[in-house]
Formats: structure tokens, C-alpha cells, sequence
């Protein structure tokens, strides 16, 4: 078959890959409707994390899983004691460890136009629901968003079902700003550290927001996170080095029943063969998240 490899930094190619196989009894390969790239692919693409030798692309979760660990069991499938990494699913087929652990069916075959909510239920959604919940986000609650890429963007949508009433975005993009709204922003703020962080104390009165949902990952986002807090808040923080995993079902039967549509924050649509050019867009911020059909 043929999948994405990543050369090295900003070199991402379609290359002839082996079929995956069944090599335990617990795995399984399946055939992927559609893939996509994520944002932390963009750390080895940009040369941030050194790779030695071409390696295969990966999107969904990080791991696999058994689910039956004391681990899972405590809701951590990613920190499984029997964890298994899942690599190459930039490509028509793939191999799934424990997948009983791991792969989550659904009620019903996905029609054609949820396959990107499905697809964002596998990836994105997933990270900005867990930010929302360890931020303790409650009923009537101020909440603050920082980052407004596919993560942040759903950090806000997953706000507006844990039934905040408040909802600030940062955000500099119009078209971000714009989808940020349809997932239930009520204010946009622009501005970027200490002025960021003075916009919010006057919208909120002096006061600060009950939850921040930090959704970049640098140290003036995360500064910024904390001095948007009021005292007694509680942040979030999320990207590849913690841990995320939530209830599967619980986000997939809010997409078959059209509650939500986290597919809208795929903006670009390309062939599996340009995966390079989604690469791109993404890096060059001209496209939010980049859908990949094998």
C-alpha cells in the first residue's frame, strides 16, 4: 500500500509501505474511510522532534489500549499498562493492537457527510473535551479558550455542551474566530499576553474565568492561561506530552444524533497522494485541519 512517510523536516512523501498484517490474535486491520493530519505532526515536520530514520505518519490515538487495567479502568487508556503505540495511519489500512481495548464501533454505518465528525471524534474533539473537563467546566461557568486551532476550537465547542455560559476565544483569524462562534463563543478576544490577559479582566468584570482551557503548549499561552484565571479557577492544559482519553461513546452518539459537527474544523480536503501540500497548509496556518482521503 501506499502511505505518508516522513523524511525529515517539512519532507513528507507518499511511499510504497508493507500491508499491515494480523500478528496477535487481538489485533485487527481495518480500512480507513479517512484520515488527517494532527497538529502535533507538525512538531517532527517542523525538525522540532529529531527522527533518524523515515518513519510512517500516525493519527487517532497515540496508543492502544486493553481497557481493562487498573489504568483504564481509572479512565487513563493512554498511561495502559499494556500500552501499545500506533503508528502509519496516514494510509488506506492499518494494524490495531488489543482492539477490543481500542476501536470504539458505532451504531451504525457513518453516512458520507459525518465522516469528518467521526474522523474529528478520533482525534481533536477528543483532546478539547478533556480540556474542558479538567478544566472543570460547570454549568453557567466564564470560560477562557487560548489557541484557536482544531484543539482549541473544540475545547469551545465541548464548553458549550458542558453547559458554560460564557465563552471567551482568543483568537487573531477570522475564519477561527467565525467557526469559534457556530461552536458557541459568545466573546472573541485578540489580544496576546498582558494585553490578552487585561481584555479578559474587563470582560469579566476584574474578576477572571472560572475555567481556561490552555490549547497551545507554549509558555506565553500558558502564562497567559494563568492570569486569566480567577482565584480559585481551574486550568487545562493538553497536547502530545499528556495523557488524554475520555468515554468514546459518549462523543460518537452526540454525533450520530447531529448535536454537534466537530467535522466543520477540517477545512482543507485533499487526496492521500497531496499529503505534502496538507502538510503545508497546516504549517503556514492557511488551513485549520487538513482531511486526508486514502
Amino acid at each position: 500500500m501506499r502511505g505518508a512517510v516522513l523524511y525529515g523536516p517539512r519532507d513528507v512523501r507518499i511511499d510504497e509501505r508493507p500491508d499491515p498484517s494480523i500478528i496477535e490474535a487481538t489485533d485487527a486491520v481495518i480500512r480507513l474511510s479517512a484520515t488527517c493530519v494532527c497538529g502535533s505532526d507538525l512538531w517532527p515536520y517542523r525538525g522540532l522532534n529529531a527522527a533518524s530514520d523515515p518513519a510512517p505518519m500516525v493519527i487517532g490515538s497515540f496508543a492502544a489500549s486493553d481497557n481493562t487495567c487498573p489504568h483504564c479502568l481509572a479512565g487513563y487508556q493512554t498511561s495502559c499498562a499494556h500500552r501499545q503505540w500506533v503508528v502509519g495511519a496516514q494510509a488506506p489500512f492499518l494494524r490495531v493492537p488489543m482492539a477490543d481495548g481500542t476501536l470504539v464501533a458505532t451504531q451504525d454505518l457513518p453516512s458520507a457527510n459525518q465522516i469528518p465528525s467521526f474522523l474529528a471524534v478520533s482525534d481533536v474533539l477528543g483532546t478539547g473535551w478533556f480540556a474542558a473537563d479538567a478544566a472543570n467546566v460547570k454549568p453557567g461557568a466564564t470560560v477562557v479558550v487560548v489557541g484557536d486551532g482544531a484543539v482549541g476550537l473544540l475545547g469551545v465547542l465541548s464548553a458549550k455542551q458542558l453547559g458554560a455560559e460564557r465563552i471567551i476565544a482568543m483568537s487573531r483569524h477570522q475564519a477561527r474566530q467565525t467557526l469559534a462562534r457556530a461552536f458557541g463563543a459568545t466573546d472573541i478576544v485578540s489580544e496576546r499576553g498582558d494585553e490578552g490577559v487585561a481584555r479578559i479582566k474587563e470582560l469579566t468584570k476584574g474578576v477572571g474565568a472560572d475555567s481556561v482551557l490552555e490549547c497551545v503548549g507554549t509558555q506565553e499561552s500558558m502564562a497567559q492561561a494563568i492570569h486569566a484565571t480567577r482565584p480559585g479557577g481551574s486550568i487545562s492544559y493538553v497536547g502530545v506530552p499528556h495523557g488524554v482519553e475520555l468515554a468514546g461513546a459518549e462523543l460518537i452518539q452526540l454525533v450520530q444524533s447531529g448535536t454537534i459537527n466537530p467535522g466543520k474544523v477540517f477545512d482543507l480536503e485533499l487526496p492521500l497522494e497531496q499529503v505534502a501540500e496538507g502538510y503545508r497548509a497546516m504549517d503556514e496556518r492557511r488551513a485549520i485541519k487538513t482531511l486526508l482521503r486514502p
